[in-house]
C-alpha cells in the first residue's frame, strides 16, 4: 500500500514538473503572479508583443487573481489569452462610470472598462473577467472594439453594463461563455453571437440594450442559450433600444421565468417599435409565451431562420472554424 502511494506521489509530481517545464515551449509567454512565468501581470505580456506582428502571439495567464485595467491596443493584433481555468483565472477591475479621476471627472461608462480589446483577431479561453465595483451604476468588464474575436468558456462578471461589445464594424463570437448582470449588462453597437451561453439576471431589468447601426443586418444573436437567474419571476426584458435601430434576435433559446412575458420595452421611444427588430424563434422554458409578446417583436418563420448563420451573420468570417466544425 506505501509503495502504491509513492509510486502515486511520484506520477504527480513528474506530470506537475513536466507539464508546468512545457508550458514556456508551448505558448509565446507565460504571466504567473508568483514570478515562475516570463511575467507577472498581463499587461507586461501585452506590451511585449511587436507591433503589428503578422503571426499569432500566445499568451498562457496561470491562476491566480489579476487586478489590472489592460489595453489591447490596434497595434496589437492576432493575440490569443489562454487562462489556466476559468474558474480560477481571474481579470478584475473595480471602475464605475461616476468614479472620479485624477482631474476630479467622472470617468464615464467607457472610462469604467476594465479589458479595452481595440486590436482586431483577438481570441481569449479559459478567462473570467470581472467589474467589482458593485451596485453603483455603470461598471464595465470588457469593452471590445476590434474586429473577428472569439471568446470560448470565459466568465463575464458584473452588474450594470457588464459585456460591452461597442465596435460598429465589429465581428464578435461568444462560445460556451457565462455573462451576468442586472441592467443592459450586454449593450452595444457590434455583431455578436451569442451560442450555447448562460446569462444570469441578477435582478430585475434587461438583458441587452443593442444601438445597431441602420445599415448593418445583425446585432445580437443568441443561439442555443440558456437565459437564467435570481431575478423575480416576470422582472426581466429580453431588451430595449438604446438606439432606434437596435437588432437582437433570441432563437432556439431557454428562457426561465425571470422573463417578462411581453418581453421587449421600447424604452419610451415609439419609433423604435417601427424601426427595431426584435425577433425571437422555437424558444422554450416558462419565460417564452410567445402569445404574450408585444405585437412590434415578431416569431420568426423557418425560413427568415435559415438566414441567422454565422457564415451569414458574420459576412464570411467563421470564428472558431476548425472548433465548429468539430461540434457539428
Amino acid at each position: 500500500m506505501q509503495l502504491k502511494n509513492y509510486g502515486l506521489l511520484v506520477l504527480f509530481i513528474l506530470l506537475n514538473t513536466f507539464g508546468f517545464a512545457n508550458v514556456g515551449q508551448q505558448f509565446d509567454f507565460v504571466v504567473s503572479k508568483d514570478g515562475s512565468g516570463d511575467f507577472t501581470t498581463v499587461q507586461e505580456a501585452i506590451d511585449a508583443v511587436p507591433h503589428f506582428r503578422k503571426e499569432r502571439t500566445t499568451i498562457f495567464i496561470k491562476n491566480g487573481v489579476y487586478k489590472e485595467k489592460l489595453i489591447l491596443p490596434t497595434s496589437k493584433n492576432k493575440v490569443t489569452f489562454i487562462g489556466e481555468s476559468v474558474e480560477n483565472t481571474l481579470i478584475t477591475n473595480d471602475d464605475y462610470a461616476s468614479k472620479e479621476n485624477c482631474f476630479g471627472e467622472e470617468m464615464g461608462t467607457t472610462g469604467s472598462s476594465g479589458f479595452y480589446v481595440f486590436g482586431n483577431d483577438f481570441n481569449a479561453e479559459n478567462i473570467t473577467f470581472e467589474n467589482s465595483a458593485g451596485l453603483v451604476g455603470q461598471a464595465v468588464a470588457v469593452r471590445v472594439t476590434g474586429d473577428r474575436i472569439f471568446f470560448n468558456n470565459c466568465r463575464f462578471l458584473g452588474n450594470q453594463d457588464t459585456l460591452y461589445p461597442q465596435g460598429e464594424n465589429s465581428r464578435q463570437y461568444y462560445k460556451n461563455c457565462y455573462i451576468e448582470g442586472t441592467v443592459d449588462f450586454i449593450f452595444g453597437w457590434s455583431t455578436a453571437v451569442f451560442e450555447d451561453c448562460e446569462i444570469f439576471c441578477k435582478s430585475p431589468g434587461y438583458v441587452t440594450a443593442a444601438s445597431t447601426l441602420e445599415e448593418t443586418p445583425f446585432g445580437f444573436v443568441f443561439l442555443h442559450c440558456k437565459i437564467t437567474g435570481d431575478a423575480p419571476a416576470g422582472s426581466v426584458y429580453l431588451g430595449r433600444p438604446w438606439r432606434p435601430y437596435a437588432k437582437t434576435a433570441f432563437i432556439e433559446c431557454e428562457l426561465s421565468e425571470v422573463i417578462k412575458e411581453e418581453g421587449w420595452h421600447n424604452w419610451g421611444k415609439e419609433e423604435a417599435e417601427k424601426k427595431s427588430t426584435y425577433v425571437e424563434y422555437q424558444n422554450t422554458g416558462e419565460g417564452a409565451n410567445s402569445e404574450k409578446r408585444v405585437a412590434w417583436a415578431p416569431q420568426l418563420t423557418k425560413e427568415q431562420r435559415a438566414n441567422y448563420t454565422l457564415e451569414n451573420i458574420f459576412d464570411g468570417w467563421m470564428p472558431g472554424k476548425a472548433f465548429v466544425e468539430k461540434r457539428r
